[in-house]
């Protein structure tokens, strides 16, 4: 029976393999400068072709206007020349549907699940009502197989964004349910816009499986919290299942007792879903400026070099910087849940590579082409392993008075220590000592000026952290006060020994989440709440719709 098995995978592979030639290209990465904004109707893209009774995953489309259907499906995906993958999409494609609106104007999107588990859509850096913001268990129930979600909010905020699941979300993200947002500005700046979204794949994930045992965190609280009952304003955590929090059984031990989750297993690193010569050039004409919106969606941070060219760092998380300089072979690291968008001239003709800097195995397939039109030089070469400095924020662009300050009275100031833990022989990873559900809230009211320090006290471990629902202001790191643009995120990266203090408004009403966009340590436990006093959630939570919101 096995070998009856292996012979039907072997000649599915081969399949695969002719058939990938005929693939049009991903389109998350297509140049939007020019394109019609009309909605475009890809019915033509849904294949009929079956393999292994999933289908094979479409170029990624591009959706436009106000209403859009968002379909979660399985499918089968190639991310290179040899490789294909079961993944999860959103409609059949990986990365899902590109969605582009205008910014300021309502927009309407309907999900409907098609897959075999629960699922939600969480508008990652969109500043949405507190019900549309897809977190099972504290903003809605998980939509179930067969079932559809519709969710509406404006837009406010120009700028790159991504949708994906967040619905055990360290599992789904990784089959590829995630796909970018783009809001577009009333003006635009730029002719040519290509989108790039970087993750990690594995080329025989049954070896990179985890056991998954599960971790019960609601003990592992303070003795004196240990025991507490529930009150009424918690009751939206009520419909979430915590007993099967993961820990990953395959960590490794990396001394001083830390436990860093293992990725050696991540061996293919992707553009758009595609890794190495299946990655489609990105085409520009001399004379033109082009914006490059790198968005990170996998678990790791990734060192982004662009060959050839001055280029400037337009904006971060979506938020335009103040008179941005132009820089010149510096790296990028861009860590997950982050986005950078960067322009430049294309003033130089020729090939150049822009690609990710590092020595892991799947480093070398994160690259794709520049390619100037009706320009025959191809004299650029790969230099992934080559160190450059790496760009940082910190006293970049033009010095300008931002919201908020340093030296500012503040209505709620938290410190935020992220560390590690074990809990019997799993790792936990913990935000003052405790993991989710029992860590201690952010506590607010509407109107409410907010400071958090963040402390990474993690030997081994980046902790990129994430804010719904909310903008904050990097004010300082590691003591030194931000000295260049104002620096506006939702997503922040902290190094081990790293401190940043960060400021915003509560201005945005509801239970927002505030947790690590390293997906295994959220799961593990590195989340908490940021709660506005006397806000009752819109939603009845259902215990048995098997919410999971990490």
């Amino acid at each position: 029976m096995k070998l009856k098995l292996l012979a039907i995978l072997f000649f599915a592979i081969l399949f695969l393999a002719a058939c990938s030639s005929q693939q049009s290209g991903d389109m998350s990465g297509m140049d939007h400068g020019n394109m019609d904004m009309e909605e475009e109707n890809n019915n033509d893209a849904n294949e009929k072709e079956q393999v292994e009774g999933l289908q094979k995953t479409n170029a990624t489309e591009t959706l436009t206007g106000k209403e859009f259907n968002i379909v979660a499906k399985e499918g089968k995906h190639q991310l290179n020349e040899s490789v294909s993958v079961n993944a999860l999409t959103f409609n059949g494609s990986v990365p899902g549907s590109q969605i582009r609106v205008k910014q300021g104007e309502k927009v309407k999107i309907n999900l409907k699940n098609e897959l075999d588990t629960p699922v939600t859509i969480h508008w990652h850096g969109i500043t949405v009502p507190n019900e549309m913001d897809g977190i099972p268990g504290v903003t809605q129930n998980a939509v179930q197989p067969g079932e559809t979600f519709t969710y509406e909010f404006t837009p406010e905020d120009p700028g790159t964004y991504m949708y994906h699941t967040h619905q055990n979300a360290v599992e789904q993200m990784d089959k590829g349910l995630y796909g970018s947002f783009i809001v577009e500005p009333k003006e635009k700046t730029y002719d040519r816009d290509y989108t790039l979204m970087l993750d990690e794949w594995m080329s025989k994930p049954e070896e990179g499986e985890s056991s998954m045992e599960g971790m019960d965190h609601s003990n592992m609280g303070s003795e004196e919290d240990s025991g507490k009952e529930t009150d009424s304003e918690d009751s939206s955590m009520n419909g979430m299942d915590h007993g099967s929090m993961e820990s990953d059984s395959n960590d490794s031990m990396n001394g001083m007792g830390e436990m860093g989750h293992d990725m050696s297993a991540y061996d293919i690193f992707t553009i758009n879903g595609k890794s190495g010569d299946s990655i489609e050039p990105l085409k520009v004409k001399e004379g033109e400026k082009v914006r490059i919106r790198l968005v990170n969606v996998g678990f790791m941070s990734h060192k982004i070099h662009l060959h050839g060219h001055d280029f400037k760092v337009a904006a971060i998380d979506g938020q335009e910087l103040n008179e941005p300089k132009e820089i010149k072979d510096q790296v990028i690291s861009i860590a997950p849940g982050e986005r950078y968008d960067i322009e430049f001239t294309a003033d130089n003709p020729g090939e150049w590579f822009i690609e990710c800097h590092g020595d892991m195995e799947g480093t070398s397939g994160m690259k794709t082409k520049i390619q100037y039109e009706n320009s025959s030089n191809s004299t650029d070469k790969s230099n992934q392993s080559e160190e450059l400095p790496e760009f940082t924020f910190v006293n970049y662009g033009a010095s300008e008075q931002g919201e908020f300050s340093l030296d500012q009275n503040y209505d709620v100031e938290y410190k935020m220590d992220l560390n590690t833990a074990m809990d019997g022989s799993d790792m936990a990873y913990t935000i003052n000592g405790k993991t989710f559900p029992d860590t201690d809230n952010i506590n607010v009211k509407e109107g409410d000026l907010v400071k958090v320090t963040l402390t990474n006290n993690s030997k081994m471990d980046d902790h990129p952290m994430h804010l719904h629902g909310h903008f904050f202001q990097v004010l300082s790191k590691n003591g030194k006060p931000i000295e260049g643009s104002p620096i506006m995120k939702d997503t922040i990266n902290l190094k081990p020994g790293d401190e940043y203090v960060v400021a915003f408004k509560a201005d945005n009403p509801g239970n927002w989440l505030f947790h690590c966009h390293d997906l295994h340590h959220a799961t593990a436990g590195m989340v908490n709440m940021v709660k506005y006093d006397g806000f009752k959630p819109s939603f009845t939570p259902n215990p048995n719709a098997n919410n999971k919101p990490e």
